[in-house]
């Protein structure tokens, strides 16, 4: 905490912070898994038949994480990129919510199920017309751009209080308002799949809020035969990309040590904003919730949205708006969770250091 005489942060005194937030460090008797401050984000990819919840409670007792939270629901169905949020990244995680998406599908078209994918129930059947590539991309340029989307029954969304799927499940069908989405852009290429006469492989980059099962379905609707999802992938959301993923086998075969170095810093969900960086008086007043006024030009232009930094100690400190020359704080770190990643930065390059000293040296390390 910043003192009201200097508005220094008391986190350049690392022990004395120490010694004073003691007491968050216990753990209570009879504890299985000693649960551990994390933070960071994990770049999951996550497995066929897994909801997202299930995917992050996983991966979060691989950490002993005690705080984590993912950042948009992935069906059980669908496999990608899923950013895991743990500790101070969580209070950045609506920003990946908000993000614009792409996903691949594959369209068995033929017949409706009652969960518009390969999951439910046979409901409708009808004869595929002809797929040309002419067809193809008169249904591509119909479903590129603005369009008002009605939610399947099968999803998560609320009515009442109650999951929209919780109504489905019973046979009850409520009323739906259509909800505004964009689709960027659409690749649709025919495909073969030993489930159905004939199948369709889309790529597709959207707006947050689409559901992919609706728009395969109302695909498969203007081509008069129906169609349901075989399969679905998140290719990349907000920027993070597939290969950027780990998977929850593999993290099973790490140390914990491997685990941790997987995390990437709260700061990564922020990265492409702007960023100020705070001498360490503004940064003790910033870190309090003091809006800081600045000279003309000093913090930049008016942004919705900046990541902020402190010099002394270098450290990610949250995110701000601009305002006429004001810099005004949004999300921001506690002292204790900027002191714990100072910390783990410091324990990941002693690990480093170590691995590299431990490391045996090759004949060719000798050549220029």
């Amino acid at each position: 905490m910043p003192t009201k005489r200097s508005g220094r942060l008391r986190t350049l005194s690392l022990s004395k912070l120490m010694t004073q937030t003691s007491f968050h460090r216990q753990t209570p008797k009879g504890q299985k898994i000693q649960r551990r401050p994390v933070h960071g984000v994990l770049l999951l990819d996550k497995p066929l038949g897994l909801s997202s919840n299930q995917a992050l409670q996983k991966a979060k007792w691989l950490l002993r994480a005690d705080k984590a939270g993912h950042t948009g629901t992935l069906d059980p169905l669908a496999t990608g990129v899923l950013p895991l949020c743990f500790g101070a990244a969580t209070k950045f995680s609506q920003i990946q919510l908000d993000a614009d998406k792409t996903y691949e599908a594959l369209l068995l078209l033929g017949q409706k199920t009652t969960t518009a994918d390969a999951e439910g129930d046979v409901i409708e059947t009808r004869p595929v017309p002809q797929i040309t590539p002419e067809l193809l991309q008169t249904i591509t340029q119909r479903f590129t751009g603005p369009l008002a989307q009605i939610p399947p029954m099968y999803s998560a969304l609320k009515k009442d209080g109650k999951a929209l799927y919780e109504y489905a499940r019973k046979g009850i069908e409520v009323e739906r308002e259509a909800r505004h989405i964009l689709i960027y852009e659409l690749n649709m290429a025919l495909a073969h799949d030993a489930r159905a006469p004939a199948a369709i492989k889309i790529i597709v980059r959207c707006s947050k809020g689409t559901y992919i099962r609706t728009l395969g379905e109302d695909i498969g609707e203007a081509l008069g035969c129906g169609a349901h999802l075989g399969s679905l992938r998140r290719l990349e959301t907000g920027g993070f990309v597939a290969t950027q993923c780990v998977t929850l086998p593999a993290l099973e075969a790490m140390t914990e040590a491997e685990r941790e170095a997987c995390l990437l810093p709260a700061q990564s969900l922020v990265a492409a904003y702007p960023s100020v960086t705070l001498d360490a008086d503004n940064a003790g007043r910033f870190l309090s919730g003091l809006r800081r006024r600045g000279e003309p030009g000093q913090w930049g232009a008016d942004a919705p949205l900046v990541q902020v930094y402190g010099s002394e100690p270098a450290a990610f400190l949250g995110s701000a708006h601009i305002t006429a020359d004001e810099l005004i704080p949004q999300r921001l770190l506690s002292p204790i969770e900027i002191q714990d990643i100072l910390q783990s930065a410091q324990r990941a390059v002693e690990v480093l250091a170590s691995l590299s000293m431990a490391a045996p040296v090759s004949a060719g390390s000798f050549q220029h």
